[in-house]
């Protein structure tokens, strides 16, 4: 179950929480807040502030919250079983759209790039993921995969440079890829076994190729190559690349947690050399992994905290440079990287409240 979820969007950087049910109204909440990079050192506790709280009148627990590429529409699921997209321009709330088809807990959202117009997907305990159109103003049932044994517990777009490609975690330790070819058509791929007991999250790299930033000859067209990273039960974080035949194979197995791999997250790029992933765990414990080596080949963990209970979900700001962690403790903390290397909490957000967290901050320096 998902006690808490978080997501930034572009351009507005808006970060999306929903903290554990307190109450029958809270559960049925999501608080949209700003944050504010440039705050001064007298002004850190209001780094974060609610700009908007919207009551999705859903009728059981929500499990993620995400804002469209524009920040102008909010997508919910819950285990209500349904999924409920509102426009919440200028502070309102318009309910668009009150999606039903999943008969289970509906996990996980993800927004399309808008160039292939509104679409959004959904997973669920069900085994199905569902992919919804907007056509004409009117929200419909595109496709629907049902190829996977048990829950599908995560779902996520490749970048839009591939074309649409969905990926899709699953209990039943298989990951499928779907490719949209045409005509309402979609190709499915399936990495059977690909964790022990079953995946919880998968999280796409960036189609940016490390260090083409400074190495790229001007106006070469850089040479993509898609890869994901996803995290399961067998407490690894696996990296898939996929072979010039089509098939994918794993490339990398980063071990560091103890328990269950909650939540991976592959930091955006712009084309510097080192590319970076966050993960978070059933341990309570978050690592930044590093590479920067061309190949791909050598990841560095490093503990950015290790948290009291769970943490669920980790998600990047859009630059990059600011982590997002939500988890069983009832916060959502933001960090950043110091000049020294160091992970820094520079702010938490505790029942829609922004403040900076000593207690975390000072702990996570005496571990390190």
């Amino acid at each position: 179950m998902r006690e808490a979820v978080l997501t930034w969007c572009v351009p507005l950087e808006l970060l999306c929480s929903h903290p554990l049910p307190v109450s029958a109204f809270l559960k049925t909440q999501v608080k949209l807040h700003t944050y504010r990079a440039c705050a001064g050192k007298d002004e850190m506790g209001k780094m974060v502030s609610v700009i908007n709280t919207v009551d999705t009148s859903h009728e059981d627990m929500i499990h993620d919250a995400q804002m469209d590429y524009y920040g102008t529409r909010l997508a919910t699921c819950s285990s209500d079983r349904s999924v409920k997209i509102f426009d919440v321009r200028n502070g309102g709330q318009i309910l668009i759209a009150d999606l039903r088809g999943h008969e289970g807990p509906v996990w996980q959202v993800a927004w399309a790039h808008p160039m292939y117009g509104n679409i959004l997907a959904s997973c669920s305990y069900d085994r199905k993921v569902i992919i919804w159109r907007e056509e004409n103003g009117t929200w419909e049932k595109s496709h629907e995969h049902a190829g996977h044994d048990s829950s599908v517990n995560s779902v996520c777009w490749a970048p839009h440079d591939y074309g649409l490609i969905l990926a899709c975690g699953s209990s039943d330790g298989a990951i499928s890829l779907l490719t949209y070819t045409g005509e309402g058509q979609w190709e499915v791929k399936k990495i059977n076994n690909a964790h022990t007991i079953g995946c919880n999250a998968v999280s796409w790299a960036p189609a940016v190729v490390p260090g083409s930033l400074i190495d790229q000859p001007s106006g070469q067209k850089p040479n993509y190559i898609k890869k994901f990273a996803s995290g399961g039960c067998d407490n690894l974080i696996k990296l898939w690349k996929e072979e010039e035949d089509g098939q994918w194979k794993e490339e990398q197995k980063l071990e560091a947690h103890s328990d269950w791999v909650r939540d991976v997250a592959w930091a955006p790029s712009i084309g510097l050399p080192t590319s970076t992933i966050a993960s978070c765990s059933q341990d309570g414990r978050v690592f930044i992994w590093t590479c920067d080596d061309a190949s791909g080949n050598t990841w560095s963990p490093k503990l950015l905290h290790k948290f009291n209970d769970v943490v669920w979900h980790v998600s990047w700001s859009i630059t990059a440079n600011i982590l997002a962690v939500s988890g069983g403790d009832n916060k959502v903390t933001l960090w950043k990287e110091s000049v020294d290397g160091q992970w820094v909490c520079i702010s938490d957000v505790n029942k829609g409240q922004g403040s900076v967290s000593a207690s975390v901050t000072e702990g996570q320096q005496n571990e390190q």
